[in-house]
């Protein structure tokens, strides 16, 4: 590899590096924001607060495993009928916990479809880049 080749790759990748530095204490910082103002941590919140991608946040092992840990943390706990007998007691339990799931499965199905909208963007970037540099972006038609 040339020197200058060399330099701009080195240069990328300190920019590139810098980029996450920040990204990810931007995440810190709206984890400890949402956090004093006692809203729940999710990868949603996380990701409108800071204003970073989830692919991001998921990607980042650190910020996913605190967010996973502190969202554990925010979850009700259900509270033990008071007549165990009560069917009516069990229904209004059950009804809660779907309702719960319902809202849990929406938030992760909203944070993977942005996170799939964000890699298709950086795919068609990588793309161009590629196309730019003279690459082939024929993809094999043989299966």
């Amino acid at each position: 590899m040339t020197d200058s080749r060399q330099h701009r790759v080195d240069t990328l990748r300190q920019a590139a590096r810098r980029k996450s530095e920040a990204k990810t204490k931007a995440a810190e910082a709206a984890i400890r924001t949402l956090v004093k103002r006692d809203e729940p941590i999710t990868f949603q919140s996380v990701q409108r607060e800071a204003g970073v991608s989830h692919a991001f946040l998921y990607g980042n092992a650190d910020l996913r495993g605190r967010i996973e840990r502190l969202r554990g943390q925010a979850r009700p706990k259900p509270s033990p009928p008071e007549g165990a007998g009560s069917d009516n007691t069990i229904i209004q339990a059950l009804t809660s916990q779907i309702t719960h799931l319902r809202k849990q499965h929406r938030d992760e199905s909203a944070a993977l479809r942005a996170a799939l909208e964000q890699a298709h963007g950086e795919n068609l970037e990588l793309r161009r880049e590629l196309a730019r540099l003279g690459g082939n972006l024929q993809p094999s038609t043989t299966s």
